[in-house]
């Protein structure tokens, strides 16, 4: 039995793998390009953990306090060499990339302090954690102020509106790397160097925070490699490399970094406690394969990009540009678009095919999210997935496969899901 024998059996027609097959031959120098970085990062990853001088003891279990974690704290000194950064703080009690960014911002920001974000609004769920939306334990109820400057309209930054911004009270500037729920583009490391380098400018001592989830491994180099003095993430995206079941990651300043682990645990213990559970394999592991799975999954935005734009639909990045992130955005200018396209990707899931993906009423969004996702870790965006709010312009956020073959499989099922409901023509 050959592949198109089997990519039937999955139930994808051979008008749309012949489709498929026509889009990738246009793709191919886009690969090479991602290979390269992933090579280099391979390299960057494998020179941390021989440097610390990683071995079988680092993944013994440790339970309760944590004290004396060797394992832990040496997971955590390989991070921060790899984002060449003073420390990092790496643990399975940040659940998630919005739980890490609280734990930065919170403890980072005391009453009278200013958060200014000079790249317009955040990513939804930050906004009940800012107070934009009321929520309890807000830093806006523990009296920190927001401030916000929009995008210019071409999506480069409005520095003249972030100088009138910067004031006495402005402590952190907070930067998303990547688009999250907008259909601008990410923004380079490089774009990102010279906003911190402004921003920097207009008031030195400034601290200048990235989420650089959805980012990590992307580029050759990262937001702390030009200035930045935290980056932000979790470990169920890029850096855990598919294995981690759980956990966030903080990178920066010594400084930063204390304040962070002592909000996470309580003052005065800081670092010191924190059991791992039995995960540093996991974490450790995850990390090593992270390079190749991110190229994985960058592939397979450059391949869906390339497959919607030529049936005429609008897609951010496009298939020829550079990449900053994994995610791939595509305008389907429907609800039923939407709902096809994320059909198609969850049936082609390991776990889960058989589920059919329906919008609901999410907590953190405000309006209906729909959601595809097979995952072997619930709601690990590293691995194949597409979601998105349901909204005008109608645009599904495609990311991630843990390999570049089910990366492709997932775009050839949204395809024949779109085909099956009369909304695209081949």
């Amino acid at each position: 039995m050959n592949a198109q024998e089997m990519y039937a059996q999955l139930g994808i027609s051979p008008a749309v793998l012949n489709f498929g097959e026509s889009v990738l031959q246009g793709v191919k120098d886009q690969f090479e390009r991602i290979d390269a970085i992933a090579e280099y990062n391979q390299a960057k990853v494998i020179g941390a953990m021989q440097k610390n001088r990683v071995n079988a003891t680092h993944f013994n279990i440790s339970t309760g306090y944590g004290y004396d974690d060797e394992g832990r704290d040496n997971l955590e000194r390989v991070y921060a060499d790899c984002f060449h950064t003073e420390a990092a703080l790496v643990r399975p009690q940040i659940s998630c990339g919005t739980a890490a960014l609280a734990l930065a911002l919170g403890a980072n920001l005391l009453p009278g302090d200013e958060l200014l974000s000079p790249v317009g609004a955040p990513y939804d769920t930050l906004e009940e954690v800012i107070g934009i939306r009321p929520s309890p334990c807000s830093l806006k109820e523990y009296g920190v102020s927001y401030a916000q400057v929009d995008l210019k309209e071409d999506g480069s930054f409005d520095y003249d509106g972030i100088r009138k911004a910067i004031s006495e009270k402005t402590k952190l500037i907070t930067i998303q790397r990547s688009k999250g729920y907008a259909t601008r583009p990410s923004f380079s490391v490089a774009q990102i160097g010279e906003l911190i380098a402004f921003c920097k400018q207009c008031k030195p001592d400034v601290l200048c925070m990235v989420d650089n989830c959805y980012g990590e491994f992307v580029e050759e180099l990262e937001p702390t490699d030009v200035g930045a003095d935290m980056i932000v993430g979790s470990l169920i995206k890029n850096l855990g490399g598919g294995l981690a079941p759980t956990g966030g990651y903080i990178c920066g300043k010594k400084a930063c970094i204390d304040r962070c682990a002592y909000r996470l645990s309580a003052p005065g213990l800081g670092k010191e406690v924190g059991a791992n559970l039995g995960l540093l394999t996991a974490f450790y592991q995850g990390l090593f394969l992270a390079p190749t799975v991110v190229s994985s999954a960058v592939k397979g935005a450059v391949f869906a990009a390339a497959a919607y734009e030529k049936l005429g639909f609008r897609v951010v990045p496009t298939s020829r540009e550079v990449r900053h992130d994994i995610i791939q955005a595509v305008e389907l200018g429907s609800r039923d678009g939407m709902i096809a396209f994320c059909k198609g990707i969850q049936s082609a899931a390991p776990v889960d095919s058989y589920v059919t993906p329906e919008p609901w009423a999410m907590p953190g969004y405000d309006s209906d999210v729909i959601m595809a996702a097979g995952a072997f870790v619930q709601g690990a965006s590293i691995e194949l997935s597409a979601d998105g709010p349901i909204r005008d312009p109608y645009a599904v956020y495609f990311q991630g496969g843990l390999t570049w073959y089910h990366a492709k499989l997932g775009i050839l099922m949204s395809l024949q899901k779109m085909l099956d409901a009369g909304l695209i023509t081949l």
